[in-house]
Order: structure tokens, then C-alpha cells, then sequence
């Protein structure tokens, strides 16, 4: 098996790892094809286009995480823990990449979806699809939490929509800020939000 065999694979993380340290418009398919070690005939034979291959790698990039994702959700845990352990994944997480590339990289989701909500619709809708993606696992746990009467929430949906703005907000600032240890204000923020206290 040659490098030929996994050149889809190779653009689809160049792609990704590109677009979400730097942003969309400022990343060419030339720098995409050099980064990944794929020659650009190679490019137009799996995507037709930027556009394409940027929908089919944030598409690969959610189904690597979703088993964390899964993990952290499971209903095997109980519903203000899994908050917890989101809320220090999100941290771990920009935090590792702060210290590989020296800033904060923010959400690939959020960030593709503000930059090219005026531009191309198809990528706006799948940063939006992703994003209630993982509205969904927050909804659950804080439904969870709510039937067993650890939060004063009324509205899951909405308390849901909440958390998530949070959390954009955050990330927003730590990157501006250049900063991910303002992600630590996370935990406090959603437990807050949804009225209760952080666990000991």
C-alpha cells in the first residue's frame, strides 16, 4: 500500500488542521495538496472543489470525535458529571492546541460557520448542523439532570442553547485573548447557568 492509497485521508486532515489553525480564505488548494504530500491532480480526483473537500473534512473530523463524545455522555454517568467532564475535555482540548500552535484555535465548527455565513451557504449549514450535533449530548445530560431535580431548569432546549452560547462566548474570548485558560470559567459558567453549584 502506497502513499497513493490514503491521499484522501491525508487531504481530508490537511484540510482540517489548515483551515482550522488559519481560517478558510486564507488557505489555498495548493497549500492543502503541499501540506497533505498530494499532488493536485490527485485533489480534483477526490473533490471537486475546496468547498467540497472542507464539507468532507469536517465531516471525517466529527465522526473521530464522536466516540469521546459518546464516552463522555454516556448515560452510564451520571448527568452533572458529564457536564463536568465536557466542560474540562473543551478546555484540554484548546489548551493542547495553544501549546502546538502557539494560539487559541477556537471551534473548527463556529469558526468556519462565521467566517462563511455570508459566503457559501453549504458550509454555513453543515458548521450549523455540527454545532446541534453537540447540542443534542448537552440537551440529554441536562434533561438527565433535570428528571432527577439536580438543576432549576424548566426549558432543556433552551437551557441547552444556552450552555452552548457559553461556551462560544468563551471561546471567542480566549481566542481574542490569546489565552485558553479562560476556558477554566466554563464549568462555573454552565453550573450557573443551569442553578446549581460546581461538585466538589
Amino acid at each position: 500500500m502506497g502513499r497513493t492509497s490514503d491521499a484522501r485521508e491525508r487531504l481530508l486532515a490537511a484540510a482540517l488542521d489548515l483551515i482550522w489553525t488559519s481560517s478558510y480564505g486564507s488557505v489555498s488548494v495548493d497549500d492543502i495538496c503541499v501540506h497533505a504530500g498530494v499532488k493536485k491532480g490527485s485533489f480534483y480526483h477526490f473533490f471537486p472543489s475546496k468547498a467540497d473537500l472542507a464539507l468532507a473534512a469536517y465531516e471525517e473530523h466529527w465522526r473521530q470525535k464522536q466516540p469521546a463524545l459518546d464516552a463522555i455522555f454516556s448515560p452510564q454517568v451520571p448527568p452533572l458529571e458529564r457536564l463536568s467532564r465536557w466542560c474540562g475535555s473543551v478546555f484540554e482540548a484548546q489548551d493542547s492546541l495553544f501549546r502546538k500552535f502557539g494560539h487559541v484555535c477556537g471551534c473548527p465548527y463556529a469558526n468556519l460557520g462565521a467566517e462563511l455565513a455570508t459566503q457559501d451557504d453549504r458550509l454555513r449549514a453543515k458548521s450549523e448542523e455540527l454545532l446541534n450535533r453537540g447540542l443534542r449530548y448537552l440537551e440529554t445530560a441536562i434533561g438527565d439532570a433535570q428528571r432527577e431535580g439536580l438543576i432549576a431548569v424548566t426549558d432543556v432546549k433552551a437551557a441547552a442553547q444556552s450552555v452552548g452560547t457559553c461556551l462560544m462566548g468563551l471561546i471567542f474570548r480566549a481566542k481574542v485573548q490569546n489565552n485558553p485558560a479562560l476556558l477554566r470559567e466554563l464549568e462555573p459558567s454552565v453550573m450557573r447557568i443551569l442553578g446549581t453549584a460546581v461538585p466538589a
